[in-house]
Formats: C-alpha cells, sequence, structure tokens
C-alpha cells in the first residue's frame, strides 16, 4: 500500500491499524470519515510512530488516544 498518497482509503487503512495496535475498545467510535484529509500528514506521522514501536505505556496510549481526538474534526 501506498501511503504517501493522501486519500480517504490511506486513512482509513492507518486509523484502522492504530486502532489495532492500541487495541482501542471503543476503536467502533473512530471512523476515517471522521478526520479531514488536511490532517493526513499528522495521522501519518502518528500512524508511523505508532507502528515503528513494539510496546506502547499506558501513558503513550492516552497521548495516541488523545491525539487522534485534536485530529478529528471538529
Amino acid at each position: 500500500m501506498d501511503l504517501t498518497q493522501a486519500t480517504a482509503a490511506n486513512m482509513e487503512y492507518m486509523i484502522e491499524a492504530i486502532k489495532t495496535k492500541l487495541r482501542m475498545a471503543s476503536g467502533a467510535a473512530m471512523q476515517a470519515s471522521s478526520f479531514p484529509i488536511e490532517k493526513y500528514e499528522d495521522l501519518f506521522d502518528l500512524y508511523e510512530m505508532v507502528l515503528s514501536k513494539e510496546h506502547l505505556s499506558i501513558s503513550e496510549v492516552e497521548a495516541v488516544a488523545s491525539e487522534l481526538g485534536n485530529l478529528r474534526k471538529s
């Protein structure tokens, strides 16, 4: 998958990967359609950081969840 392209499908893929990695219980509430395409680069950076780590601490999971909340459409 070519994640260098800012597409809705790529955003959905990254969000699903982040939710899986974080084992988010409320992952159903986090849908790709909630994120504006203008935030693609920010989401991509977050995706790369999350997937680069073998394990995330609780504080890191909370920070990622908070950042996802900040990236969502108002």
